[in-house]
């Protein structure tokens, strides 16, 4: 059982270290855009990568529309791989809306999870006046998401550029449009759906696992103000407002996130 899931997710593992780190991708990713980040970790801890179903090299026969109909589905992946490796004191290192499911599995089962790392989090994108301002009105959400189903390849190059936002890598825009386009149209529509109409406000004050927040100083997807809710909601948490912009810092500012989560798991193993 434990291979089978293993296979599934596509589960990559090395480093030296002991200490596991999870690093999960975001919505049209694939575990491959971690790789500017992982090799500063690896001499210090046990690396671990994965696709969640549906995404990247994973399993698409074991996807199931019912179990990946919201965030929960893809949270059980994260919880399925660190049971069939029998994780403890996982540092979740999540990305966007990984960000969220890693939230949802620290809720579900803390006793794996030592910090969370959340790069670009938001807990919900759509804004609700007068006290939340996700950053797009429903009616945008919709608008993309119809897109998205008539013509997939056209969102993905509208889109693509958005996100980055660092129009001197191109060939980081471009690579963020071919991993979209390398997706299954209909099963991305849905991730995009569960994504952009999720609303995980509520879940924040459940939260027991400190977190470390990376807050983009320009990112389309999740506003500052995404950022400041985050932290102002979620018990144990680290704000860092980072000179990166756009919404893949990982990718566009390797450096400034290693940075900044070096600097933070120091401090909070030293407490």
């Amino acid at each position: 059982m434990a291979q089978n899931i293993l296979v599934r997710n596509n589960v990559t593992m090395f480093g030296q270290g002991s200490q596991p780190m999870l690093f999960a991708h975001g919505f049209g990713c694939d575990q491959n855009m971690w790789r500017f980040v992982t090799p500063a970790f690896e001499n210090d801890y046990q690396i671990i990568l994965f696709d969640y179903v549906g995404s990247g090299k994973s399993d698409l026969l074991a996807y199931n529309a019912e179990r990946y109909s919201d965030l929960n589905g893809y949270s059980q992946d994260v919880l399925d791989i660190c049971k069939a490796l029998n994780l403890t004191d996982v540092i979740f290192v999540g990305h966007s809306v990984s960000s969220a499911i890693g939230i949802l599995s620290s809720i579900e089962s803390p006793n794996y999870f030592d910090q969370l790392i959340l790069v670009s989090p938001s807990p919900n994108y759509i804004n609700d006046p007068p006290n939340y301002v996700g950053g797009f009105e429903r009616r945008d959400i919709e608008g993309l998401l119809d897109i998205m189903e008539k013509n997939y390849m056209g969102w993905a190059n509208i889109m693509a550029p958005i996100i980055m936002k660092n129009e001197e890598h191109s060939e980081l825009t471009n690579e963020l449009e071919t991993s979209f386009c390398s997706t299954d149209p209909v099963i991305a529509s849905r991730f995009a759906q569960v994504t952009f109409f999720s609303d995980n406000r509520s879940d924040l004050p459940k939260v027991t696992t400190p977190s470390l927040i990376l807050q983009c100083c320009e990112d389309t997807l999740a506003p500052i103000e995404v950022g400041q809710y985050l932290h102002r909601h979620l018990p144990k948490s680290t704000l860092q407002l980072m000179k990166a912009t756009g919404h893949c810092p990982h990718m566009s500012h390797p450096q400034e996130t290693i940075d900044l989560i070096k600097e933070y798991l120091i401090a909070a193993h030293a407490t």
